[in-house]
């Protein structure tokens, strides 16, 4: 049982509690501590094995081997996609600072009559501009806050003789 636990041990500290169930059964746990605190909480999973006492000798070293096997494979393969990740990021990190280079190299100098438009438009120039009246009258001729153009006004209908009259 202990020759199966001994790679499992190399990298953390393993809890071993043993419970009696009943009269003919015992319950095994085989419990890893997480070596780091950033530690994927998969690599704590605890092993339990119930059984009557002879069968815990004849079989608790197969699958504690198993579940050391499982422990490791799963360690490795958290540890490769951790490392894909990381190089999966950096890539894009860079890729993204390349391209915004690229971009600042082909901008003009100065910014061209649509951008400046857009900026006059967005920005506002004083606090008397941003009073409440002031809002209102450029929403009421450019739109909401001046992006968009103001919708036409509805037409007035009145109650005529014959009907309605636009």
């Amino acid at each position: 049982m202990f020759v199966e636990l001994m790679p499992l041990l190399a990298g953390r500290t393993v809890l071993i509690t043993v419970a009696k169930v009943d009269d003919k059964t015992l319950r095994v746990n085989v419990i890893p501590a997480l070596a780091k605190a950033d530690d994927n909480p998969a690599l704590s999973t605890p092993l339990t094995y119930t059984g009557p006492p002879e069968e815990l000798d004849a079989e608790l070293g197969k699958h504690l081997a198993g579940y050391v096997q499982t422990h490791q494979q799963t360690a490795s393969t958290l540890s490769e996609a951790k490392a894909t990740m990381e190089a999966a990021a950096k890539a894009a990190q860079e890729e993204a600072k390349r391209k915004a280079e690229e971009r600042k190299k082909a901008s003009p100098k100065s910014p061209d009559k649509g951008t400046a438009a857009i900026a006059e438009t967005v920005s506002a120039p004083g606090p008397a501009s941003s009073s409440p009246a002031a809002v209102a009258s450029r929403s009421a001729t450019t739109g909401t806050l001046g992006l968009f153009p103001a919708a036409a006004p509805e037409p007035s209908t009145t109650q005529s003789e014959g009907g309605l009259a636009l």
